[in-house]
């Protein structure tokens, strides 16, 4: 991904039918920075592009992609208290190397002293996030990016097979375990061996992965074509349907010894520590993306479920 090139295409898509003429006046500017900036003649900066953002439709909803309220993008204070809070427990150092940006202005940026360019804020999305195609999506149909369609095609195609056949998530990652690449070729119920399905439902799973374009056959196996982040999110029902599957797959392991860590806990606690609570929770699956995005070699396929919710709340007394 060129995170430059995107950032002008993002501009571009998000201005909509206005001049760039236009656009540059109505944001304040008296030379027409809007065309340096389509152009890559010049580095549009995150704050300036939130600006441009509200000039040009409807605000994003920025609390609901992060799960929390948002500072003000508009301000590159608002930015950096954004950029530290993605930013999490990693190192800045380690960020960097990521980033190709060198440690001191990853300070800079999160000490609010120098603007983040928004191709640098883009990649730190997706960096702490794995997001990075539905943050676009708040802005504009991440289809209309030619920076983006692509992995914007695969990831929405790896979405609907998730849904429609929830295994295919499995064996999508399984095709990288050691003990399959060792094999000359593939093995008919070698997957569904190992996950308790039947071999027909493997088979549509493969079908289904290879039509979508996340496997190809090649040289008598099935290979991966490139690693995605399957974030089901932006659909909530889908979300619940897949959490419904993977927590009874979990519950039927339960009583398996050596089969996982399950755990719960009942409890009472206060309004505002359950918000806490939720922040926690949120706050682990954090983590947990950060690890995966970081983990190799690939040598095991896992699933982590987490419930939290109230048993029951005390409402107000009702006035007789």
């Amino acid at each position: 991904m060129d995170w430059q090139r995107l950032a002008a295409e993002l501009v571009r898509a998000r201005r909509g039918a206005r001049t760039q003429k236009q656009l540059s006046r109505a944001l304040g500017y008296k030379s027409n920075v809007v065309f340096a900036w389509e152009a890559e003649r010049d580095i549009v900066t995150a704050s300036a592009f939130f600006r441009l953002a509200e000039r040009t439709g409807s605000p994003p909803d920025l609390e609901g992609f992060l799960g929390r309220d948002s500072p003000d993008l508009r301000e590159k204070v608002g930015v950096a208290a954004l950029l530290k809070d993605l930013l999490g427990k990693r190192k800045a150092g380690e960020l960097g190397e990521q980033l190709g940006r060198d440690r001191h202005a990853i300070g800079r940026w999160l000490r609010g002293q120098t603007e983040i360019p928004l191709g640098d804020f883009l990649h730190f999305i997706e960096i702490t996030t794995l997001r990075i195609y539905d943050f676009l999506a708040l802005f504009v149909d991440p289809a209309e990016l030619p920076e983006a369609a692509p992995g914007y095609k695969l990831l929405e195609a790896a979405r609907e097979s998730a849904r429609q056949m929830p295994w295919s998530h499995a064996i999508v990652h399984m095709v990288e375990l050691p003990s399959y690449r060792k094999l000359q070729c593939h093995e008919r119920g070698w997957f569904a061996s190992r996950l308790g399905i039947s071999t027909q439902d493997e088979d549509a799973c493969l079908r289904l992965l290879v039509e979508t374009g996340q496997l190809r056959h090649d040289s008598g196996r099935y290979l991966g074509t490139k690693s995605i982040n399957v974030d089901t999110r932006r659909d909530p029902l889908a979300t619940r349907e897949l959490a419904s599957f993977w927590m009874k797959e979990g519950a039927k392991r339960v009583l398996t010894p050596g089969q996982g860590r399950f755990a719960f806990n009942t409890f009472a606690l206060s309004k505002k520590d359950v918000a806490r609570a939720k922040e926690l929770q949120s706050e682990y699956f954090r983590q947990l993306r950060a690890l995966v995005a970081e983990s190799e070699p690939a040598e095991a396929v896992a699933v982590a479920t987490f419930q939290f919710f109230p048993l029951y709340e005390d409402r107000p007394d009702s006035d007789c």
